[in-house]
């Protein structure tokens, strides 16, 4: 029986995706950093279900809570790393403080939970690591720059990853959602305290007091971690994995118009290149 870690499981994708894993029967380790809000999930399956208070930027936590699910259920199968929330400012805005505990909880918090389960999922050589990421990644919306730096900074770890991994068993999927109904506009979101008037028309756009879009995404986060599940215990995990038709046209969008500068600034790329009589 796969044993399935999730962070982050208060609200949102998180909580979704552990109400998906325990349906399917599986085990789950269940993590917020109030475990009194996700006590709940263990009612209806107490002997399969785990809850773990979870702060993953604090390396004893992460080392409780991968102790916890191996003297539990004997070891990790699947590790999701969900926790994190979102941050909005222009770049001139951005609070270093704020900045980097931004960047503490997305990405050195999947780092420490990565390192935390990968010696046991080596011994067995098996496993699956999903991290979740953000179409902003693609999309780098005004705004959203440190949230999407910290989410490029988890897909080019990813990346390399998989490849160190996959020799070993292991695989390691990125998951870029795109709008789903969660309070991610909402109650968990982050803004810097400073304002910058000439940023009014940009970032400005996108401040809590100015955002529609909260309530009104088109995701449905049930079924969003129906699919990483399909996805995760598919036999071939995907490298990439979009979830929402919004992040799919996104993706396409932005391909589409990334391969016509390429294709359009291509002489001057190729020109950089040595001479042939330089290069004797």
């Amino acid at each position: 029986m796969y044993t399935w870690l999730i962070t982050g499981c208060s609200t949102g994708l998180g909580r979704a995706l552990a109400e998906a894993v325990i349906g399917t029967g599986r085990n789950a380790v269940v993590t917020a950093r109030d475990v009194a809000k996700v006590a709940d999930l263990a009612d209806a399956a107490a002997e399969r279900v785990l809850p773990v208070a979870l702060d993953v930027t604090k390396p004893d936590q992460v080392a409780s809570a991968v102790h916890q699910a191996q003297e539990r259920f004997g070891g990790v199968d699947v590790l999701v790393n969900n926790a994190g929330y979102g941050y909005r400012a222009a770049v001139e805005e951005g609070d270093d403080v704020e900045v980097r505990t931004l960047f503490e909880t997305h990405f050195f918090g999947t780092v420490a939970m990565i390192k935390a389960v990968l010696p046991d999922m080596r011994t067995r050589r098996s496993g699956a690591i999903v991290n979740l990421s953000s179409i902003g990644v693609q999309l780098t919306p005004v705004g959203s720059g440190y949230y999407s730096a910290a989410k490029a900074a988890i897909e080019g770890m990813s990346g390399a990853l998989r490849g160190e991994l996959a020799p070993l068993g292991i695989s390691v999927t990125v998951v870029e959602p795109g709008a789903f109904r969660t309070d991610f506009a909402g109650r968990s979101l982050i803004q810097s305290a400073t304002i910058i008037d000439d940023y009014a028309a940009t970032a400005g756009q996108r401040r809590k007091e100015n955002d529609t879009m909260d309530g009104n995404q088109p995701g449905d986060p049930a079924k969003a971690g129906a699919a990483i599940i399909a996805a995760v215990e598919s036999g071939e995990p995907p490298a990439f994995l979009l979830l929402g038709r919004d992040a799919l046209a996104a993706y396409r969008y932005i391909a589409d118009g990334r391969a016509s500068e390429i294709a359009k600034w291509e002489q001057l790329s190729t020109g950089t290149n040595l001479d042939a009589t330089q290069g004797e």
